[in-house]
């Protein structure tokens, strides 16, 4: 099945390999790759593959045996054995993390197979994530584990399917090795399956593989691998604008300086897109360091990442953030710090007075375009695009976050709302509305505080009377929100739920009398008030997930996966990749997982799963307390 894969690896012939076949991590200078070979996997077995993402590299699906390819799939996408004219390697990069310039990283445990051309000759380049250690594996193993995969996996597909540029993911593949983890840091670890992701992309060179040359940093002191090599820098450029922007360097091919600019514009204005993609649907990438920022502008590096289930402005979705860098809300002025980044990475190249202002004029202006435009689709707003329109989606989210509201569930609903002003409709649909806001007994769950009253206390103080030592220790951003939740939560003792339903259904009128408001000017704007509804709709309904992937659904999946079904994760996979329709019944779920032949403990656990909220429902109670790190 995997014979008809046919490789051309033109990153490792147009940049610099590694020539040492040293082991163990090590610092790689004067290269952009290094050799490396993916370690054996016991009993390696395809936990689910997506087709339409193996499609890219011109495999179709498996129809006489599927069992045999799914076997090839493991064999070969475990890294157990190596494609013909496959050349493993690891890529070098460096990057900011969390603010801090971390000298060299590279892919400590990703491994570049090599380059696929695909049936319409488009190049796919293709990466095993878990595979072993590489030079870049630090103090680490150079291996990934099932439920992290099954996240990477699963969102990569989703965010495709969702229209948002992303890496994506061709099979995941689990085995008997295993490895230890303490998921909280706590001190409980555990032992868990070893798992590989085969992960597709045009390129996964990122800002952080120009970061190679960077002088010893002024704060960290650390430097890159490459100082001082501004021939590799050179030779970078040449083969990221030549390979990935060939109209630029067609455009630009006598005029380097002009190239590279224009290439750095075209960044710039992709990465303001792709952020303002993820704002649209509530998705929070949890770790936008420098190294997990795609030169091509795709969403790249799936770790505690989480789409907003209850809209709140400053939902943190990585338990590691501690000062909330990556915040929902911060996201676009991170990714922009990231291009201040890559512009420096890029001097003598590009000289920062050209990136910077390029930075200042089209990032902002571009994010604010691209947004609104996709809000207005979300909104149904298809015929006028008036100054007004942003004040609108501003205030709806005031009323989502105010109420509770659940992000995704209350764009969709809004597409059933109707323009004619009828109270009892009105009424049904403020039920709706409220129906997806957070209860009372949710909120208490969010707004409990978090911290020991003694040790606010001491907190208190201590920013009072040394401001240097509070510095070391804590932040007054998060004493702050400490003390809004306690004043939450003291309120929320007060209030009963009739008190919150009537809040919360004000709330509501109010801004639904604006957005009808807003919609009547649409319908008076053209002639046939019934296909201009009809239209609405059907623009609404393709813009307004009605399924995402809720931490509590990979954790279902997770779940059965680690008890030895995978049907679960096979379902959400079909379930994702159809993101705005209806699905099948849940009764077919539970006859696929039987007929998958799984153990009698399996197709409990499955029955179990698929007993469960429908795939579209807001989290249950027990998923607040589900932290990824």
């Amino acid at each position: 099945w995997l014979s008809a894969l046919r490789f051309d690896n033109l990153a490792l012939r147009s940049l610099p390999v590694d020539a040492s076949e040293a082991g163990g991590p090590r610092a790689v200078p004067g290269a952009c790759f290094c050799r490396v070979r993916p370690s054996p996997l016991q009993n390696p077995r395809l936990v689910a593959m997506s087709l339409p993402a193996l499609a890219l590299l011109g495999l179709e699906a498996p129809v006489a045996d599927r069992e045999a390819a799914e076997a090839e799939a493991a064999l070969y996408f475990s890294g157990n054995r190596l494609l013909a004219g496959s050349e493993p390697a690891a890529h070098c990069y460096c990057g900011h993390q969390f603010g801090s310039f971390a000298g060299q990283l590279g892919d400590g445990a990703a491994m570049y197979l090599g380059e696929v051309l695909g049936p319409r000759g488009e190049r796919w380049e293709i990466q095993l994530k878990g595979a072993g250690l590489t030079p870049f594996s630090r103090q680490a193993d150079g291996r990934k584990v099932l439920r992290s995969s099954i996240r990477e996996f699963l969102c990569s597909e989703a965010m495709f399917h969702l229209g948002i540029p992303t890496t994506r993911a061709g099979t995941c593949v689990t085995s008997d090795s295993k490895v230890v983890r303490d998921i909280f840091y706590d001190g409980n670890p555990k032992n868990e399956r070893c798992t590989v992701v085969l992960r597709i992309a045009s390129t996964f060179i990122r800002f952080g593989s120009f970061e190679i040359f960077k002088p010893p940093d002024e704060y960290t002191g650390r430097k890159g691998p490459s100082v001082n090599r501004n021939d590799i820098r050179i030779q970078m450029l040449d083969y990221v604008i030549s390979t990935f922007y060939p109209e630029i360097q067609e455009a630009y091919s006598d005029n380097s300086v002009q190239r590279n600019a224009a290439f750095f514009r075209e960044i710039t204005k992709r990465t303001a897109r792709l952020v303002a993609e993820w704002q649209c649907v509530g998705f929070c990438h949890g770790v936008l360091n420098t190294d997990n920022m795609s030169i091509v502008g795709l969403t790249i590096d799936y770790g505690p990442f989480g789409f907003m289930d209850r809209y709140d402005p400053e939902h943190i979705c990585n338990g590691s953030d501690n000062t909330g860098r990556y915040a929902y809300n911060k996201q676009p002025e991170i990714c922009k710090w990231n291009l201040g980044k890559l512009a420096e990475a890029l001097v003598p190249e590009l000289p920062l007075e050209i990136s910077e202002l390029i930075l200042e004029e089209e990032y902002d202006a571009e994010f604010e375009k691209h947004y609104l435009q996709k809000m207005r689709k979300k909104l149904g707003l298809i015929q006028l695009e008036l100054e007004e329109d942003s004040k609108l989606v501003a205030e709806l989210l005031e009323t989502t976050h105010l109420t509770g509201g659940d992000f995704t569930n209350i764009f969709y609903l809004l597409s059933s709302f109707s323009v004619h002003s009828d109270p009892s409709k009105l009424e049904d649909f403020l039920e709706k509305v409220t129906s997806q806001c957070a209860s009372l007994e949710e909120l208490k769950v969010a707004f409990k505080p978090q911290m020991d009253p003694r040790q606010l206390s001491m907190m208190l103080m201590l920013a009072q009377s040394n401001p240097q030592l509070f510095a070391l220790i804590g932040t007054k951003d998060n004493i702050n929100k400490e003390l809004e939740r306690i004043e939450q939560f003291s309120k929320l003792q007060q209030l009963t739920a009739d008190d919150l339903l009537s809040r919360n259904k004000r709330h509501w009128k109010e801004w639904l009398e604006k957005y009808r408001v807003r919609l009547q000017k649409e319908m008076e704007s053209v002639s046939d008030a019934d296909a201009w509804n009809a239209d609405r709709v059907r623009v609404m309904n393709s813009n307004n997930p009605k399924y995402i992937l809720r931490n509590y659904i990979a954790q279902n999946a997770i779940e059965a996966a680690e008890n030895g079904d995978f049907s679960e994760v096979r379902n959400v996979l079909k379930l994702l990749e159809n993101p705005f329709q209806e699905a099948e019944s849940f009764g077919e779920v539970k006859e696929d997982a039987e007929e998958e032949g799984a153990t009698a403990t399996a197709a409990a656990c499955a029955r179990e799963t698929s007993s469960r909220l429908p795939y579209c429902s807001k989290p249950p109670l027990w998923a607040s307390e589900l932290c990824v790190t």
